[in-house]
């Protein structure tokens, strides 16, 4: 298989102002909030990206994760394969899954099985790479119809959103049993999942201006509302200290929702709102990484926690068309994302 060089960029320049508005409430909802036009400015970074070439066109390669010995998985949504890369020598190998399976995002175990969405085909499969081997999780009723994205949990089992289903799932991947949860809120969307510290999902609902988390001993969704009725937020990442942090896709804003008192505050992103933030990760120091996909080339934007202030942007060598969703490697400080403009990328960390 040809072997594919990847295209390095550096660039590192300063951007912009940070908006802050803050408010607290004692029920689920955070309270309004007003703006701050204060402008602070921070110290420029730099990031180094690079991009491979996926070498079957036009096959929206996304949503990459890196597997236990260092290769990266990879779905080619409209292809209707998971693929896995060797960056070491930019070898490519396909795995086909079948008419319409519509991978939308995968995850890899710690015995290196690959875990996929199988989003046309309302199923989640598992992929054993020595063999080409699949088994298919089905979901229980008809309703449940294309499963979005997954994550870990921490005993090894999936939750997982279903986006034009209304709901939220969990598979436990030892008996295979699916349990459904649906959002409250009609055509609310689930999209974006994340775990924070103490196990508990939290969910970005796209159709809607709220976020949800699970009571996972009730096995309920429980929603929060923000501030914003014009809010929709897309993807959503928890830092250490588990507070949320919410792309709010429509507004340009970052925000940040705190459990512990229900606040809200937010901050203006450098492209306003032409941002359209779409990925989102966070890394060993707590920068929430995500990228500004509503401007060409697309922007790897940062926003340091602690002092409040988005770092830096770098132009997506590519282009990029479109970033969805991106996958950390602490071990190596690097940050692994596909593109609409067909290649699977890197982005080491300053």
């Amino acid at each position: 298989m040809k072997s594919l060089s990847p295209v390095a960029f550096l660039l590192g320049f300063l951007l912009m102002f940070t908006t802050g508005c803050g408010g607290q409430d004692g029920s689920n909802a955070p309270s309004d909030s007003s703006q701050n036009s204060s402008e602070t400015y921070a110290t420029p970074t730099s990031l180094v990206i690079e991009e491979w070439d996926v070498e079957w066109g036009n096959s929206r390669p996304r949503d990459p994760y890196v597997a236990p010995d260092g290769r990266v998985w990879f779905c080619g949504q409209r292809d209707g394969y998971v693929a896995v890369l060797d960056p070491e020598t930019g070898d490519m190998t396909r795995y086909d899954l079948g008419d319409g399976a519509g991978p939308h995002n995968l995850i890899v175990d710690a015995d290196g099985m690959v875990w996929y969405a199988g989003n046309r085909r309302a199923h989640i499969g598992k992929l054993d790479p020595a063999t080409g081997d699949i088994t298919k999780y089905e979901m229980p009723i008809p309703e449940a119809r294309d499963p979005h994205t997954l994550v870990w949990a921490s005993d090894g089992n999936i939750w997982f959103t279903l986006q034009g289903s209304n709901m939220v799932g969990h598979l436990n991947t030892d008996t295979g049993e699916v349990a459904l949860m649906p959002a409250a809120t009609e055509s609310a969307r689930p999209y974006g999942i994340w775990l924070d510290s103490r196990g508990t999902p939290w969910i970005a609902l796209f159709g809607t201006n709220k976020i949800a988390r699970v009571d996972t001993e009730a096995m309920e969704l429980v929603e929060i509302e923000l501030p914003s009725e014009d809010a929709r937020p897309r993807r959503l990442v928890v830092t250490s200290d588990d507070r949320v942090w919410v792309a709010d896709y429509t507004r340009g804003y970052l925000g940040v929702y705190d459990p512990a008192d229900a606040s809200y505050n937010e901050w203006k992103m450098p492209s306003g709102e032409n941002a359209r933030p779409y990925a989102m990760e966070v890394d060993s120091l707590d920068r929430v990484w995500f990228v500004e996909t509503g401007v060409d080339p697309n922007l790897f934007t940062a926003f340091n926690t602690a002092t409040e202030t988005f770092e830096h942007a770098t132009a997506v060598p590519s282009g990029g068309g479109t970033v969805r969703h991106m996958y950390l490697d602490p071990a190596a400080g690097a940050i692994w994302f596909g593109t609409d403009a067909n290649t699977v990328g890197r982005a080491t960390l300053p």
